[in-house]
C-alpha cells in the first residue's frame, strides 16, 4: 500500500507540472514547486518502502 500511495503520489506531481506548463507557467510557478515536491516526495517514499532492510537485532 505504501509503495502505491508513494507512486500515486509521483504521478500526481507530474500531471501538476505538466498542466502548469502547458497553461503557459514559468519556472518558478507554484504549480511547478509544488509539482515537483510532489515527485521528489513520491518517489523518495517509494525507494524508502522499497529498499531491503537490516535483520533485526533479538
Amino acid at each position: 500500500m505504501t509503495i502505491a500511495l508513494g507512486g500515486i503520489t509521483a504521478l500526481l506531481g507530474l500531471a501538476m507540472i505538466a498542466l502548469t506548463i502547458a497553461r503557459g507557467g514559468g519556472a518558478s510557478a507554484v504549480g511547478i514547486l509544488v509539482g515537483v515536491a510532489f515527485t521528489v516526495l513520491g518517489c523518495a517514499r517509494v525507494y524508502l518502502a522499497a529498499a531491503p532492510r537490516a535483520p533485526r537485532r533479538p
